[in-house]
Order: structure tokens, then sequence, then C-alpha cells
């Protein structure tokens, strides 16, 4: 199949989450299974032109009823298989695109003009298909600022060129939608029946995600629990009727990760490789980590790891909040070490550095370090993400893969990736908690810490365990050609 990939971000070049790592890792895990895949970005501030080659002649994208002008540039996806290689096709409009940031920047976290950066996008990535000639069987879109390209398809471009086409629309992080002014729809360059047609209307204002869930052939997530979370009112960002409404279209298939990246045998930032079937060298690992972090090098005690958003999804409110989180009673009340690696609210930044003065036992560091999360996952013995909801989330399965059993709680993809320690048995892959408090996660470090004292062999058996299950982007990427297969026919 000819599969379009429409996208704000990808990884290497650009990324702020998870969608650029999984835009550029299903990609590629089609393009070894066959299919033609191109992918479109934009070509923001930090991608150099150098890099790339530009395309013969200018893009015209018909928007606001008159007409931007671009260039493309192209390349091939790093990673991407030799026999089949991914292009990648950039937007170059200086106007929009030529900036720092992708949605913003700390001093204006949502840029204006968003609106119209990623209606002109949506617009030109069939423009992008007309200059080379080529009309997808798929158009698979990335959550809002991809989520009119559905709706450009439907209203418009499916009369064109583009009759074969499907779309499919991924949400990533239901949290963020796109709304803005309508007074920003002019600049579609659709009709006004189209507006409540299509379901831009929210509460007189222009909701571009919601448009794109009404309008795109099929949607879906990125974890079949997640799927279920998204149609209930808690955890629906008031679009949970949309999805309900939808539900027949709507599934979850859950992320993969990559395992030419994350993978301890052939890790590079870690000291010595390891395996399922030869686990030493996990040990050298904690070793680093406790020396990289100035802790005693104790072979013994458990170490706790977390690589995180400093932000109030990943639960670190009840973990580090300066009258009631858990962080400070865990380290306090039990023989462990704490380290962690992070960025993001002030207030959370200050409490951590707060914490690692007045702890000998919990230490971090403010920022990020590709290296740093790698010996991180390999080096702790517990992983802890306490998230208040969890689309998919990576870490997870990167520590089960690292034989570093994760402490979580009970939501979206953490629930689909873990499976809760059974005592009696030993069964199980990490230790999981219901409610976000301050207690849930207190008690759950705990019960965690007390098998690592008093039921070691049960905890080796869950590394093991938790090592040979398969994350991989193959059998995702499988899930993905089926729904394609249903969408188009082929």
């Amino acid at each position: 199949m000819k599969i379009l990939m429409a996208s704000s971000e990808a990884v290497p070049f650009a990324k702020t989450g998870g969608l650029a790592d999984m835009v550029s890792a299903l990609s590629i895990a089609l393009a070894k299974e066959g299919h033609d895949v191109r992918i479109v970005l934009p070509r923001y501030y930090r991608v150099n032109r150098d890099m790339l080659t530009r395309l013969e002649g200018a893009l015209g994208v018909p928007v606001g009823g008159g007409e931007e002008w671009s260039a493309v540039y192209t390349t091939f996806l790093p990673g991407s298989p030799p026999e089949n290689p991914v292009p990648v096709y950039f937007i170059d409009h200086e106007n929009f695109f030529g900036r720092d940031g992708i949605y913003g920047v700390p001093q204006e976290p949502d840029f204006l003009d968003n609106p119209r950066r990623f209606t002109f996008f949506s617009k030109a990535v069939f423009q992008v298909c007309r200059k080379i000639r080529w009309y997808p069987d798929v158009v698979h879109a990335h959550d809002w600022p991809s989520a009119l390209v559905p709706v450009f398809l439907k209203y418009g471009e499916a009369r064109d060129s583009f009759g074969n086409a499907h779309s499919l629309l991924t949400i990533h992080n239901l949290g963020y939608q796109g709304i803005y002014s309508k007074d920003n729809f002019h600049y579609t360059g659709l009709n006004w029946d189209v507006f409540y047609n299509a379901g831009f209307d929210d509460w007189n204002m222009m909701n571009l995600l919601k448009a794109g869930l009404i309008t795109a052939d099929k949607i879906n997530t990125v974890s079949p629990g997640y799927a279920r979370e998204t149609r209930q009112a808690s955890q629906g960002f008031r679009l949970d009727g949309v999805l309900r409404y939808r539900s027949k279209d709507y599934t979850g298939i859950l992320n993969g990760i990559d395992t030419e990246v994350w993978n301890p045998a052939i890790d590079r930032y870690i000291p010595e490789p390891y395996s399922a079937q030869n686990i030493q060298g996990k040990a050298k690992a904690k070793e680093a980590l406790q020396r990289e972090f100035s802790l005693p090098g104790d072979p013994n005690i458990p170490v706790i790891g977390m690589v995180t958003r400093l932000t109030g999804q990943k639960g670190v409110g009840e973990l580090f909040g300066p009258t009631f989180g858990s962080a400070w009673s865990i380290c306090r009340d039990m023989n462990l070490q704490f380290v962690l690696l992070g960025t993001g609210e002030e207030w959370c930044e200050n409490e951590i550095r707060n914490l690692s003065y007045r702890l000998s036992n919990f230490k971090a560091r403010i920022g990020y370090s590709e290296e740093l999360s790698h010996l991180i996952e390999a080096g702790s013995d517990f992983f802890l993400m306490p998230s208040r909801y969890e689309p998919c989330g990576l870490n997870q399965m990167y520590s089960l893969a690292y034989g570093t059993l994760p402490i979580v709680r009970n939501t979206g993809g953490l629930a689909d990736t873990v499976e809760n320690f059974d005592q009696n048995t030993g069964g199980g892959t990490g230790f999981i908690f219901d409610d976000l408090t301050p207690q849930a996660i207190y008690n759950t470090a705990g019960w965690a810490v007390w098998a690592y004292y008093n039921r070691r062999e049960q905890v080796e058996a869950m590394r093991v365990r938790g090592m040979r299950q398969d994350f991989s982007w193959k059998k995702s990427a499988r899930q993905y050609i089926a729904l394609y297969r249903e969408l188009t026919g082929l």
C-alpha cells in the first residue's frame, strides 16, 4: 500500500514527545514490511536546509481565499531500510515555521497563529503529493496539528486526485485539541456549512481535533486501555461523546519501542550488555548509576528510577507536592535510593532541588540526557510512573526490556503493558496502584521494596519475564496494516 504520514513531529527532525518517536518508528516498520511510506513535515528552523535536497519549483497552497507559496525539501528517514527507504518531505514556509519552537516558546507557549500554521500545513500535504505525482491509499494524520487533513480529504480533495484515499487519525494525547477562535476558520477556505457538518463548533470556538475525529474514516489511539478510558467523561476531555459516537470506527493499538535503540544487549550507553539469558551486566549498570549520582555503591539496596516530564499529567503533584507529596516519606522511611532525570514546571524543579539537598538518598538532574536516561533504565531496580493518565507510555516498556520492574498507576497503556505482582505465585511484571494519591504511591513503592528484600527470587524471575516480552514495532505495525486493509479493502 501507499501510506502517507502527515505529522507535526518525527525523529530525528522535530520532537516534543512520543508522537515523534511513533511516526518514525511506525514508518520504518511499515517500510520493512514492503509498503511505500512517505512522511510530510513542516521545515522548522532547527531542521538544517543544507542537509536536505530542494525539489524544483515552488509549492502553491490555496488557503484563505488566496494562495501561499513555499519550497519543498526532501531527504530519507534515518534508519529506514536501504532497499525501501522512507522519503520525508518538508514544507518550507519561513513565516510560519522559520522560528524556534514547534508549537510555541516559553514566553508564548501556544503561538497565536498556530491555527493558520497548521491549516496551511494540512492543505500543503495534498499539494506535495500533486507535486511528486504520488497519491496515497491511506492518509494517516496525527493529533490536532494535522487533524484538518481528513477534513480537507473529505470536503474537497477526494473529488480530485485523491478519490481512492482513505483517512486515519491517531490520537496521541486527547488533552491537546487545537481549540481556537472560529475567526480562523475562513483561512481553511471551506464553506461555513462544513464548520458545522464536520464538527468544528465547540462552544463558539473552533476545535481542530474534534473536526478530525468526526470526519476521518477511522480513528485510533495508542493503546487499547486509553481507547476505553477516553470514551468516559473522566478521561474524555469533553470529546468522550464524540468517541462513543464513533465507537465502531475507534480502536487502540499499542505503540511499540525501537529495539535497535532500547535494547540492553546492544545499548552503547551502558557499561556492559546483558539479556534475559544472561542478566549479570545489569549489576554493572547499577554500580555505574550509583557512581553517576554520587550514591553509595551498595548492590544490595534497591534503586527507584524516574525519567519524566515534570507536569501534572505525570503525577508529580502527588509525588513532589511541597505539603503532601510522597517522595519525602518514601526516601525517609524506606531503605532505598531514588534517582530522577526530568524537566518541566518550575515549582516542581525547585521542590526536587530542595529534596536533593535535604535527603541523602534522593538525587536528581534537572534537564534531559539520552545517555543518562538509558543508564537509569538499566541501573534501576524499579521505575516509577504515577501518571494521572498515560495514552501509551514508553518508559514502562523500556523498563521491562531492561529488567527494571515498573511501579505504575492503573491507567491507559500502563495497564495494558504491566501485569501486577502476585506475591502468592510470584507472577506479574510490576507493581500497580489504582488511586492517584500520595498514600497509594507510598504504599506501592513500599510493596516493591518489601518484595525486593523478602521475595528476591520472585523479583529476579519477574525481571526475566519482563525482558522476554515482545514490545517491538513489528508486532504493532502489523496491527496498523490490518487496519489500513480494513480501510481500503486492499
